[in-house]
């Protein structure tokens, strides 16, 4: 029956954790989890504590670190012109340093010269955004596969 009783203060320990979000909670409650495997299979309530105390802490100082870093760790935000820099757009005009031209990167008209002071780059080519100053939109072509 000591069983029974561990499986209920782990089920009463993540109903908690699920208002705390600690983490805390939920690695007691494996604890409390591993004392019910452990009354499952002896009567000795202090084995059963001892089992459910180390396994409670081993998951505090193992497995709560690495669970914490992952959910508060995500991608990196790219805001701004930096979100722009690696996108790919195809040239309307003929772009060189000598004639800007306009391309458009996410639905917005940005005006364009080659990275490349040397390069002309011609209407209807596949380019890449290196570089954004100011208004001004820095592209180099992509090569074409042919």
């Amino acid at each position: 029956m000591d069983w029974l009783i561990w499986v209920g203060a782990g089920a009463l320990l993540v109903v908690a954790e699920m208002f705390s979000l600690d983490l805390v909670l939920l690695m007691l409650a494996g604890g409390a989890f591993a004392g019910a495997i452990t009354a499952a299979l002896t009567d000795n309530l202090v084995i059963e504590a001892v089992v459910a105390l180390v396994v409670a802490m081993g998951l505090l100082a193992v497995v709560r670190p690495s669970l914490l870093g992952r959910l508060h760790t995500g991608p990196e935000l790219m805001l701004g012109t930096r979100k722009l820099i690696g996108q790919h757009t195809v040239t309307p005009v003929r772009i060189s340093a000598h004639e800007p031209g306009q391309i458009k990167i996410d639905g917005e008209l940005w005006s364009a010269v080659p990275y490349d002071d040397s390069l002309v780059i011609e209407a209807g080519s596949a380019v890449e955004v290196f570089e954004i100053r100011g208004a001004t939109a820095y592209v180099h072509p992509l090569p074409e596969i042919e």
